[in-house]
């Protein structure tokens, strides 16, 4: 098995992705620096033999007052996101730490926003993210989760299949032998007794019907079933006037490729229009080159069904999202489930948006400590916000007092601090 997994390793790391898409929509991972394999950033097998020392990193949070974030505790008080802290804490109560917090908060009345206020600056300390090369900026992006229409069988203008995992995807879980490499996930095909990397968008489109996996419905539009692809999630409204939700089941491990960016290194777009919404004006101008845009990013998404229930659909902890509550984080630095203080501006503004958010999702391409995805909601409203939001901005993560960021614990072992 050790050697399967060695083979597999170096001849497919492409197939080593996180286990949740949300914010795909943003750019492609960054390789680090020498690596042979850049699909497998953190893969040891990948790793040259010898690779230049890079610089001393910055400790990855960097302990903060109060009185040192933004525009705290913002213009939208605090009610809205202490309901979204109670929906992490449906979780966060199986940890020590949090436990007092948890029950304390749950005694809580929401509409007393001084009370509010004080409970979390004596609660909670503030620790402020920090990126590697010691920047405190970083990238926020928008998602959401868009409403397509469809149908259980297809027929007229329902032709684009939405589809369930395929049986043949087989999912190793690394960790137990390399817990770097935590929160990544290995996927391939069996072809004999090899274990190959999964078809990418432009094979699988090519497999024959039944060769496929289970289809849970039609749509009528291929790039909206793209984009549901990208945000992870969506809520079909199906022709015999019922509404379901489909959500992440799984993907086929290929890398993330921005078909935004393609369109501007092809000089199709110019800087500034690779929007979702500069996107779709593309192809309404190109359909014939539609699928040749499309199969540009060989990472296909699949899905599971769900009812529709609570406001958001669940994220990376299985708990629903709060439209405009919810962020997508990476797990290695920030907990999920912890409230995170987030300094941003609003979609293609410079008006301050100061918010307490809630760290309850992951996504394939939020990678990085001061990196987020802003869930927006649900519906195209949602989604025109989502789509222009490419932001700077800064994060600061809430722990029970007496609590280290583990991040800070991990880098302060490394560093033999």
């Amino acid at each position: 098995m050790a050697m399967l997994l060695s083979i597999l390793l170096l001849a497919g790391c492409a197939a080593l992705r996180p286990s949740s898409p949300a914010g795909q929509d943003a750019a492609a991972l960054t390789p680090a620096t020498g690596l042979t394999c850049p699909a497998c950033p953190v893969c040891p097998v990948c790793r040259p033999a010898s690779v230049e020392a890079a610089p001393a990193a910055a400790p990855p949070f960097v302990a903060a007052r109060w009185d040192e974030l933004p525009d705290w505790p913002g213009a939208d008080g605090l009610a809205k996101s202490l309901q979204a802290f109670l929906t992490s804490c449906q979780s966060l109560l199986r940890q020590p730490d949090w436990q007092p917090v948890c029950t304390a908060a749950s005694q809580l009345e929401a509409a007393d926003e001084s009370r509010l206020r004080l409970w979390f600056e004596a609660h909670l300390q503030p620790w402020q993210l920090v990126n590697p090369d010691g920047g405190r900026s970083g990238l926020i992006t928008g998602y959401y989760e868009p409403l397509l229409r469809a149908s259980r069988t297809r027929q007229a203008a329902y032709q684009q299949p939405i589809y369930a995992t395929p049986a043949d995807l087989i999912e190793v879980d690394l960790a137990g032998l390399y817990p770097e490499l935590k929160h990544m996930r290995l996927r391939g095909r069996l072809q004999g007794n090899k274990l190959l990397p999964y078809w990418s968008r432009a094979e699988w489109e090519k497999q024959p019907e039944q060769g496929r996996s289970k289809v849970l419905a039609w749509a009528d539009d291929a790039i909206d079933v793209f984009f549901l692809q990208i945000q992870g999630s969506g809520q079909l409204q199906l022709d015999d006037g019922s509404r379901i939700r489909v959500n992440y089941a799984n993907q086929n491990g290929h890398p993330y490729r921005s078909i935004g960016r393609w369109l501007l290194d092809q000089g199709e777009l110019k800087p500034g229009q690779a929007s979702m919404q500069g996107i779709r004006q593309w192809v309404k101008q190109h359909p014939a080159r539609a699928q040749e845009l499309l199969d540009t990013n060989p990472s296909y998404v699949f899905f599971r069904e769900l009812p529709v229930a609570g406001e958001g659909p669940p994220g990376a902890m299985g708990l629903a999202l709060t439209p405009e509550r919810s962020i997508a984080i990476d797990p290695r630095t920030t907990p999920l489930g912890a409230p995170v203080w987030l300094a941003t501006t609003y979609p293609n503004s410079a008006q301050p948006l100061t918010r307490l958010m809630l760290a309850q999702d992951t996504g394939g391409a939020i990678r990085g400590p001061v990196r987020a995805d802003f869930y927006w909601g649900s519906g195209a409203e949602a989604g025109a916000q989502a789509g222009k939001m490419s932001q700077q901005g800064q994060m600061w993560v809430l722990l029970p007092n007496g609590m280290k960021p583990p991040a800070l614990t991990a880098f302060e072992k490394t560093a033999g601090k």
